[in-house]
């Protein structure tokens, strides 16, 4: 029995994902439960589907605002997935659960998903999966986005060829020198006339430049998109780890404070961290698969909490010192 009073989406991600590579069931109670729509949503949802799919599980409870899951795993078994998302939800949230699962598996398959958003508040963009979070894991898995999403509409499009990962010790935990620093402003094509990625791009460059003293490479991109928005995504490479910062544009904020909050994000993780606070929420399951050490920014609830469901599914303990975490 796990109580997700006081966590979000990620404990149900988490669960399902970990459930269905050890073939143990579980049930959760409160899901959700202090959030302001409390229960599952439509990405929790979807997600939760694939993954059942994947494993072959039984399901009680898998239903809108649901706030109680049961889920009976059984065998895993490689087969392509279509999901179908009718919100602006995150596509980078469902993926991040589901591709966990199919690293697992023995060979790739292909994932199609209709809707979501591939920028949104409080959640990876699907960039950062691919550029940050791959990188990390050394990860192959492709990523091809068809038509980016924002809120209020969502309707992305991306095609995944997920693959088997062999998993070896993830070691982040030495600070070492930057070779080079990427990214990406992205913004709708109906925001071209106001020129949105040029100006998110000129305050990254200027920010980079000013406080690493290294030119910013970033790709400056129009998309299609069925509602407006933009985004910047920044990362550092350095000799042994990528770190990345982003920021997701919205009514009434400027390109350029777009470009400044993702660069003063990427300065942040970059001064306290070998891997990003985001990357470390999302490794740890794959450290607990292998095994590891990571220096992270900060040790957030986030982590705190997958940790705790990790350890109801794997015979792992984790340790926690001051910002490295350990297995």
């Amino acid at each position: 029995m796990i109580d997700g009073s006081n966590a979000g989406g990620q404990l149900v991600r988490t669960a399902c994902a970990l459930s269905a590579i050890t073939r143990k069931p579980f049930k959760i109670i409160n899901i959700r439960g202090l959030r302001p729509n409390p229960g599952l949503q439509t990405q929790h949802i979807e997600g939760i589907k694939s993954i059942a799919e994947l494993c072959n599980a039984e399901t009680k409870g898998l239903a809108l605002n649901s706030k109680e899951l049961e889920f009976f795993p059984n065998q895993l078994e490689a087969k392509d997935l279509k999901l179908k998302i009718s919100t602006a939800g995150s596509v980078g949230l469902v993926m991040q659960a589901v591709l966990l699962v199919t690293s697992q598996l023995k060979k790739s398959i292909k994932i199609e998903i209709d809707g979501g958003g591939t920028w949104n508040k409080w959640a990876p963009p699907v960039l950062y999966l691919e550029k940050v979070l791959f990188s990390l894991l050394k990860e192959e898995t492709k990523i091809n986005i068809l038509r980016n999403g924002f809120y209020p509409k969502g309707g992305a499009r991306v095609e995944v060829i997920a693959k088997p990962l062999k998993l070896k010790p993830i070691e982040y935990f030495e600070r070492t020198e930057i070779k080079e620093i990427n990214g990406f402003s992205i913004a709708s094509k109906s925001l071209e006339k106001a020129k949105v990625a040029e100006r998110q791009t000129k305050t990254a460059k200027e920010l980079i430049k000013q406080k690493f003293n290294k030119e910013l490479n970033i790709e400056t991109k129009y998309v299609d998109s069925i509602s407006p928005g933009s985004g910047v995504l920044i990362f550092i490479k350095t000799e042994n780890s990528v770190i990345g910062g982003d920021s997701l544009g919205e009514i009434k904020k400027s390109a350029e404070v777009v470009a400044k909050e993702a660069v003063k994000n990427l300065i942040f993780e970059h001064a306290n961290g070998v891997v990003d606070r985001h990357a470390a929420d999302m490794v740890l399951s794959y450290m607990a698969l292998s095994s590891g050490k990571i220096q992270t920014s900060e040790i957030t609830q986030h982590v705190k909490t997958n940790i705790s469901v990790i350890e109801k599914f794997l015979p792992v303990k984790f340790e926690i010192n001051e910002k490295t975490i350990s297995i």
